[in-house]
């Protein structure tokens, strides 16, 4: 695999990416796969060589100095090689991750590891997942900031009510006899029930009222290699968001930005693309723009190239 001839961490392998699931409209059921919660937090690959420990973003972010108590747990992990595939997340009193509080950094971070990547010398990628999964449940001691994932239903069906009921983001249906592949593959399917996604923030409107530095930001995301406009977001911001988020965005400003269709309004300011914002929405209406939009904050571990318009069977 490209991971095996590029980097080494130690021994172990760097993977060139994460395996990403595709989105799918509606739930199902299948003989031979697995239904996971869907967590709303932070892809975080870890590596460990001996004593050595380090956390990787999917965007190949080093955070192993923000998460030492996850990279100490990982430390104390019995294999003395080992790669591992998961999210850190923070989760409410019933049990339901948000991404906000990860942003905020209100509560305890969770490490929910649910893939087996390399163990002890052995390279696992080319297993089915059945078998990565025996070796994650033999490598992988849970503790109050290490977690295995939470498998509903065996019933796909079933499982997609069990994550309605306890209002997770959505599930992850895996086929039990697929390879981890470095990419999006269809092998691993999402299913949303509460829709938010990645986009990015390409300008902003002018302030009204009291509110200052900004109105709303304007939301881009790509199709087809072309950015494209996809609506304003004008809620979900303090005060103290609204000014960390001008200072963030104003490096950015652009005379001019390409784009099929103009936003409408005036006195708009556009920026130049780099920004990813999280946004929680209603959904995305039949001309591609977002239905009641809520800003919950932004992340560093998605490239804004890689913001596509999230449709289903569309290779995010």
């Amino acid at each position: 695999m490209s991971g095996t001839r590029r980097k080494r961490f130690g021994v172990v392998p760097i993977v060139s990416g994460p395996m990403l699931a595709t989105l799918v409209a509606e739930p199902f059921d299948r003989s031979g796969w697995t239904y996971e919660e869907k967590y709303d937090g932070n892809r975080l690959l870890a590596y460990k060589d001996g004593s050595r420990v380090t956390l990787v973003t999917r965007n190949g972010k080093d955070r192993t100095d923000q998460y030492s108590a996850i990279a100490d747990a990982i430390r104390r992990f019995p294999p003395k090689t080992l790669s591992l595939d998961g999210e850190v997340a923070i989760f409410d009193a019933k049990g339901v991750s948000h991404f906000q509080a990860l942003q905020k950094g209100s509560g305890r971070l969770i490490y929910v590891a649910f893939d087996c990547l390399y163990c002890d010398g052995k390279d696992l990628r080319r297993l089915p997942l059945s078998k990565r999964r025996q070796a994650l449940k033999r490598s992988v001691t849970e503790s109050s900031v290490i977690s295995l994932p939470h498998v509903l239903d065996r019933n796909g069906m079933k499982a997609f009510a069990q994550a309605k009921r306890a209002g997770y983001e959505g599930l992850v249906a895996k086929d039990l006899s697929a390879p981890y592949v470095e990419r999006r593959s269809r092998r691993w399917l999402k299913i949303k029930v509460h829709r938010e996604d990645e986009f990015i923030v390409i300008g902003y409107t002018p302030p009204q009222g009291g509110r200052k530095y900004f109105g709303a930001l304007l939301l881009g995301a790509y199709v087809r290699g072309k950015l494209v406009y996809v609506g304003r977001v004008g809620t979900g911001f303090d005060r103290q968001t609204l000014a960390s988020l001008y200072r963030a965005v104003r490096p950015l400003v652009s005379g001019e930005l390409e784009l099929p269709s103009q936003p409408p309004g005036k006195g708009l300011t556009f920026l130049r693309p780099q920004l990813v914002a999280q946004i929680a929405y209603q959904e995305i209406t039949a001309d591609g723009k977002l239905r009641q939009p809520v800003f919950l904050g932004l992340r560093d571990d998605k490239k804004a190239r890689d913001v596509t318009l999230p449709l289903p069977g569309l290779s995010l």
